[in-house]
């Protein structure tokens, strides 16, 4: 465990997360982020840290105070066949805290008040045929409610989980994720919320030895979504593909902070985030570090984010970020665009007769399709595209 302690008292001019770390002062790079599962030793932040300034802390607020969670202010239930499910894995067993180490305030808040975990494990050798789901729903945006979930792969199995999300909440969240020697796991996370709801998610996962992990982290709804995956590719032959969709209305505030640590030999690892944007103060922040480690020999890593902005007032930030310790790698790269429609091809279908409403909607289909089919559900892949086609009909609307 990394543990951070209080900063003297006069120390000045650091804005970078958790400036009150002694040890951590200052950051200047992803991997120097401190950890810690006390609150206290983080500090309130104050949105100049770099991991805070593009997040609106007033609306976090409810999510920043040590204080205990309100009871049944979510409700969680776990469907599957074929995964153990355990409610009660208490602070200290392992798996728990095995992977995940709180890096904020949000984070440590949740490992506290989070006696009992959920932990969904899937058994050795194991090809699960159904996704398992967990659902989570909150029923009253003012209460605050905390939420840890472990998923483990055990060696050589095989299984996709769901993670759904909806209603009204103020949820912080901790997600813990272990794949080990041989097996492949993909977790998709979507969240539905309601335009006043609050999540801050923390998920954290070690991939072994020639294992393999899809993430995919699916945002539309909520007031403020902010989901910080950190993945840390450890053995040798490990993989990892992260992606992300979001679609952000008038109002909302959509964000992933990623990390991708290449730590094993030979690890490859693929990012992908796309967005699109529409109405007044939509707004979009991902922010993409990979770090390839000095041991990290043999690796191949991309990362990528893409936004559509469709309205005036809509605004993404986007911020590609690539560390290498070592010069014998097959290949590393990064990149971020941003833009709106591409005149020549609403010209060019607008050219065969089609109308421009229905150009438009080709044309934003077309961008976010590409992240939708690499779910792997043919259910959710059906909802969303219809949730996206019901999105751009609001937006013309308005």
């Amino acid at each position: 465990m990394t543990t951070a302690t209080q900063a003297p008292a006069d120390a000045k001019g650091h804005l970078d997360p958790a400036s009150s770390l002694r040890g951590a002062v200052p950051v200047q790079t992803r991997s120097e982020r401190p950890s810690s599962f006390d609150p206290a030793d983080f500090g309130a932040p104050t949105g100049r840290e770099v991991n805070w300034k593009h997040t609106p802390m007033d609306r976090l607020a409810p999510l920043l105070r040590d204080e205990p969670a309100d009871d049944g202010a979510v409700t969680v239930t776990v469907a599957s066949a074929g995964a153990a499910v355990s409610r009660d894995l208490a602070e200290g067993v392992a798996p728990r805290g095995t992977v995940l180490i709180p890096e904020d305030l949000p984070s440590a808040v949740a490992s506290r008040r989070v006696p009992r975990a959920d932990h969904v494990r899937i058994p050795a050798g194991t090809e699960l045929a159904e996704p398992v789901v967990v659902d989570v729903v909150g029923a009253d945006a003012a209460a605050r409610a905390a939420m840890h979930l472990v998923v483990e792969a055990e060696p050589n199995s095989r299984a996709t989980v769901l993670l759904r999300h909806h209603g009204r909440a103020a949820l912080t969240q901790n997600v813990e994720i272990v794949v080990r020697d041989g097996a492949a796991l993909t977790l998709v996370t979507v969240q539905q919320w309601d335009d006043d709801a609050v999540h801050a998610s923390a998920h954290a996962a070690r991939v072994d030895k020639d294992a393999a992990l899809t993430h995919i982290v699916v945002s539309f709804g909520g007031g403020l979504v902010r989901v910080n995956p950190s993945v840390e590719l450890a053995g040798p032959g490990a993989q990892g593909n992260l992606y992300g969709l979001s679609f952000a209305d008038a109002g909302q505030h959509l964000e992933s902070q990623v990390y991708l640590h290449h730590k094993g030999p030979h690890t490859t690892g693929d990012v992908l985030y796309k967005g699109a944007l529409q109405g007044a103060g939509a707004r979009s922040v991902w922010i993409g570090d990979v770090l390839i480690g000095p041991d990290a020999v043999g690796t191949d890593s991309y990362e990528a984010n893409r936004n559509l902005v469709l309205t005036d007032g809509a605004r993404a930030d986007s911020v590609p970020n690539l560390e290498i310790e070592t010069g014998d790698i097959a290949g590393a790269g990064h990149a971020s665009a941003t833009g709106r429609f591409d005149d020549e091809q609403l010209f060019y279908l607008q050219a065969r007769g089609i109308a421009e409403d229905e150009a438009r909607r080709m044309v934003v289909l077309g961008f976010l399709t590409e992240i939708v089919q690499k779910i792997g559900i043919a259910e959710l892949a059906d909802e969303l595209t219809a949730a996206i086609v019901a999105e751009l009909a609001e937006g013309a609307s308005a």
